[in-house]
């Protein structure tokens, strides 16, 4: 069977993400620099200076899009067949470059729709003080029952379900140190903040979600012409409509990364790449499935290794 292709979201970003690829390839160039024609200013500079500014919300999410776009790009330049394979999924913001893997979207559209996604949650972190919490090693028990202790002081909800003992929850600020507090009594060894803007797959992002479902309403969404699983359900979806509600729901709804990938597993899919930027999806998969073999394109270096399914 055919391998599945699997993009990262927001997290995996670097200062310099990209660079590597558009000086080793003009195709990885050229996906640059039609964003930064689309988003009306040098997506290079933003991503490549030095400084907090790839970090940004706003910055980050078309700039990790744009990298995943530039390695496929590259890839089937060199011979990688994507309409051979398996099922593509993203976690979070990688679900637009799935969608655009899979024939979905197309690039300037999903360009557009991913600056304005990230701004609108760059705007509703700052109006809502709220962040994100890893319940390191918690069950998905645990996690819930302490999502409902937040909720007692404010907004917060299970955000993530990525893989065993990878679990997190997002909410304001005031209920995440409920959380923080009640965690070694739920048996949780260690609560971790993330460095976020915001409570992204929260309530708390409740006017970026309908931001960005009043911008989906204009965008043409074609059905996926491989499987596209979506982290809404865990499972396939295909019809266009179905596809543009999930776009925004996902924002406030909790991610279900391990059941996507429970489902690829259960189809008998054993072998899974995943391009640049980063190999997060790689560690997640490693503890879902230890057996399953994940092929990175993560540097130019990787390249033959990765288009040719070597």
């Amino acid at each position: 069977m055919s391998e599945a292709v699997l993009f990262p979201g927001q997290g995996a970003q670097a200062v310099g993400m990209g660079k590597d690829w558009c000086e080793a390839f003009p195709t990885a160039r050229k996906v640059f620099a039609d964003a930064s024609r689309v988003l009306g200013f040098s997506l290079e500079d933003a991503c490549w200076a030095r400084g907090d500014d790839v970090h940004r919300t706003d910055i980050a999410q078309p700039g990790i899009f744009v990298v995943g776009v530039a390695v496929a790009s590259v890839l089937i330049e060199r011979g990688f067949d994507a309409r051979g394979a398996a099922l593509t999924a993203g976690l979070s913001l990688g679900e637009y470059t799935a969608l655009w893997f899979a024939g979905s979207l197309a690039f300037d559209d999903a360009v557009r729709l991913v600056r304005l996604r990230g701004a609108a949650m760059q705007r509703a972190s700052e109006a809502l003080p709220s962040g994100m919490l890893s319940l390191m090693g918690a069950s998905d028990e645990q996690a819930y029952a302490l999502a409902a202790v937040g909720a007692r002081v404010g907004l917060c909800s299970v955000a993530n379900l990525n893989a065993p003992g990878q679990i997190i929850v997002s909410g304001e600020n005031r209920a995440l140190y409920a959380v923080e507090a009640a965690a070694k009594d739920h048996g949780v060894r260690r609560a971790r903040r993330l460095v976020v803007a915001g409570g992204f797959h929260s309530e708390c992002m409740r006017p970026a979600a309908l931001e960005l479902e009043r911008a989906l309403a204009s965008i043409e969404i074609r059905p996926p012409r491989i499987p596209f699983v979506t982290n809404v359900t865990g499972e396939p979806v295909s019809d266009p409509q179905a596809i543009r509600r999930n776009l925004a729901l996902q924002v406030c709804a909790p991610t279900l990364w391990e059941k996507s990938m429970r489902w690829a597993l259960a189809q008998g899919i054993r072998e899974y790449l995943e391009p640049a930027p980063g190999k997060v999806l790689a560690g997640l998969l490693s503890k879902i499935e230890p057996t399953a073999k994940v092929r990175s394109a993560a540097t130019p270096a990787d390249i033959e290794a990765a288009a040719s399914g070597a």
